[in-house]
């Protein structure tokens, strides 16, 4: 009991977000990927992409940007993607997002539902969470532009939060089949975006992008095998994941890539060195991210 509780506190711990209850009411605005809502020029994008706890690594991406005066037109992110990227867009810098992920608490973030047949965890409160972390603002009011995607699971399809209730939008975006209870909004329910897209290069390009700096966390399975049923879970979302994954990277510019092939996606404990991970492959990149963004400045 004592472990499976562990798993399922450590699941909803930071970068896994769940789903609402049937009543909750719909509070954020979904414009769909390729509809025009939002779209501008922007110079450049940072994509990030999904990973569970190893979306740690983004922290350090963002350190390390930050330290080269390095700052995006546009953030786009999905599942563990989706909850850095909004606390960062909405103004939150580096060095207070490594100080919040070190501390956050599990009973800050996991609410686990017994007997409930689509899911383990609710995300009421990671909801409040990261609307509190973002002063309640909107994503419109962010200081960024920011995107987050989710999957449409009532229709099939790609869904991209731009405006709306920031929370709702990080819940829709994390919720992990079978984990977490779907989210409800309006008549439709709303799945992680790693389904359809587990690194959005596309939908940075759709909403004007001209270069994008995309940030992936999949390396495959593990070499070890599973030792629980959300390890499995997990395994089996990365596998289908790699191949969406290789995709996306053919639209990006610059990708970085943290060497975090021998972290599970489960590990929750190794925060520190995923931070230090993301940040070392943050500043490998740096000269071919400069070169990528004087290449747009010079089609302006």
């Amino acid at each position: 009991m004592t472990r499976r509780r562990d798993v399922l506190l450590s699941a909803g711990a930071l970068w896994s977000a769940a789903a609402a209850r049937a009543e909750t009411p719909a509070t954020a605005s979904l414009p769909l990927a390729g509809s025009q809502a939002g779209q501008r020029s922007q110079r450049w994008a940072l994509v990030l992409g999904g990973g569970t706890a190893r979306g740690f690594a983004h922290i350090g991406v963002l350190k390390a940007l930050h330290q080269y005066g390095l700052t995006p037109d546009l953030v786009v992110g999905c599942s563990a993607g989706a909850l850095v990227g909004a606390l960062y867009a909405s103004g939150q810098s580096p060095a207070q997002l490594e100080e919040l992920a070190l501390r956050v608490r599990d009973s800050e973030i996991a609410d686990v539902v017994a007997g409930h047949k689509r899911g383990l965890l609710a995300g009421d409160a990671l909801q409040a969470f990261v609307n509190r972390v973002v002063r309640q603002q909107p994503i419109e009011k962010f200081r960024i532009p920011f995107a987050a995607v989710a999957t449409n699971i009532s229709l099939g399809e790609q869904a991209v939060f731009t405006k709306g209730n920031a929370g709702l939008a990080v819940r829709a975006s994390s919720s992990i089949p079978g984990i977490f209870i779907p989210v409800r909004i309006q008549e439709h329910e709303f799945v992680d975006g790693g389904i359809v897209s587990p690194l959005p290069v596309r939908v940075a390009r759709d909403l004007g992008a001209q270069r994008v700096v995309a940030v992936s966390l999949n390396s495959g399975p593990m070499p070890s095998e599973p030792q629980g049923m959300f390890e499995l879970m997990m395994q089996s979302f990365d596998i289908m994941a790699n191949s969406l994954t290789r995709m996306e990277l053919r639209d990006a510019d610059v990708a970085v890539r943290p060497n975090v092939a021998h972290i599970s996606t489960t590990d929750f404990n190794a925060r520190n060195q995923l931070i230090v991970l993301g940040e070392q492959a943050a500043r490998h990149a740096i000269g071919r991210i400069r070169t990528a963004l004087l290449q747009a400045e010079r089609v302006r």
